[in-house]
């Protein structure tokens, strides 16, 4: 059987004052009137029946996922206890789903993207699974054509041709300087790596258990358990498990690993500026989304709101204006990278009523 895990996970600083601890980033409103996780959810409905797809999120969350998931039936809900990063809430959801279902096949899908055009993305998915199957001992990752040297992304280079769109991967690049990330692009070999995967449940967990075998071991007990015993150890076992990223852990170490082209465009939403790639602008230039705006001699800026909260601006330009339930933020755009600082410095400043 086919089916499909949603990440949605992580805090979203960077996008702070709309996303808070309590609701973060990928259940906020701000694209097309719906949160990153419907959107998410909407690429892989009717591919895939809602039965078949997972959410794994964290267990403080899982009633606003409900509430934007209505289709999905609860049992598919997977709440962690604390976040112990992608390899421990992959390896929680190979057991789960291979408990019944050893040999299927399972996809990895993130809640914080703009992926476009649909069709593209279901055909490249479509691609992965059939590839999954055909190589059961394999890890399928996706990869996404580069349109410029970004050196926020990792990279994946691709190795030796077995169909069409699909390579080996000789290896992963993580994050490279300007001129590296220059030479990667140039050189038509490297794919962004878009943290997405697909691969056959039993495949993956043999990894699990070659470069993490606490981790597979611990996981597989919480998995093995049912009903209320299934709680007490994940919250016994989860928060003690090493956090470390899929990428590190098992990715660059795995035997096998093959790489499927994705040609959409792809933003990560990591940034107030990101918005600039996925909103059109009014005639002055300013990307405006949720709430009520009114502009007056003002060009080039960023305004997000929610609900019937009004912005208003008065001869500004290239400023970020974010109206959060909780506060409001006032940026010059060049300095979106340091929200994330002063997240931290309210942080240690105990005003966490803010956050």
């Amino acid at each position: 059987m086919r089916q499909a895990v949603i990440m949605a996970g992580g805090a979203g600083t960077r996008l702070w004052p709309l996303s808070l601890t309590a609701r973060p980033k990928q259940l906020m409103h701000i694209v097309e009137g719906k949160s990153l996780l419907r959107l998410s959810f909407e690429r892989l409905y009717d591919w895939l029946p809602a039965s078949q797809i997972h959410v794994i999120t964290s267990a403080a969350h899982l009633p606003q996922v409900q509430q934007e998931l209505p289709e999905m039936p609860a049992a598919n809900l997977i709440g962690e206890p604390c976040g112990r990063d992608t390899v421990n809430a992959i390896g929680l959801c190979a057991h789960l789903l291979g408990r019944s279902d050893p040999d299927g096949t399972m996809g990895i899908f993130t809640a914080d993207h703009i992926i476009r055009p649909i069709p593209t993305f279901r055909e490249a998915v479509e691609k992965a699974y059939e590839t999954a199957e055909q190589f059961p001992d394999a890890l399928v990752t996706f990869g996404i054509k580069p349109t410029h040297p970004h050196t926020g992304l990792g990279y994946v280079q691709r190795g030796k041709p077995i169909g069409p769109g699909v390579h080996e991967v000789v290896q992963f690049k993580e994050k490279p300087e300007l001129a590296v990330a220059e030479r990667y692009v140039a050189s038509g070999e490297y794919l962004w790596n878009s943290g997405m995967f697909v691969w056959r449940s039993s495949a993956f967990l043999a990894e699990l258990q070659r470069h993490v075998p606490d981790s597979h071991e611990k996981l597989g007990r919480i998995a093995a358990a049912d009903g209320p015993e299934r709680q007490k150890q994940l919250e016994a076992l989860f928060p003690t498990l090493t956090k470390i990223s899929v990428d590190f852990a098992i990715m660059e170490k795995a035997r096998q690993v093959l790489v499927v082209e994705m040609p959409v465009q792809w933003l990560d939403v990591g940034s107030w500026t990101a918005l600039t790639e996925v909103l059109a602008p009014d005639a002055e230039g300013n990307v405006r989304t949720g709430g009520a705006h009114r502009t007056l001699d003002a060009r080039g800026n960023i305004l997000v709101a929610e609900g019937e909260h009004l912005i208003a601006t008065i001869g500004v330009s290239d400023l970020v204006v974010i109206a959060g339930p909780t506060a409001t933020l006032v940026c010059h755009k060049n300095d979106v990278q340091r929200i994330k600082h002063l997240v931290e410095t309210l942080q240690n400043e105990g005003l966490t009523k803010y956050l």
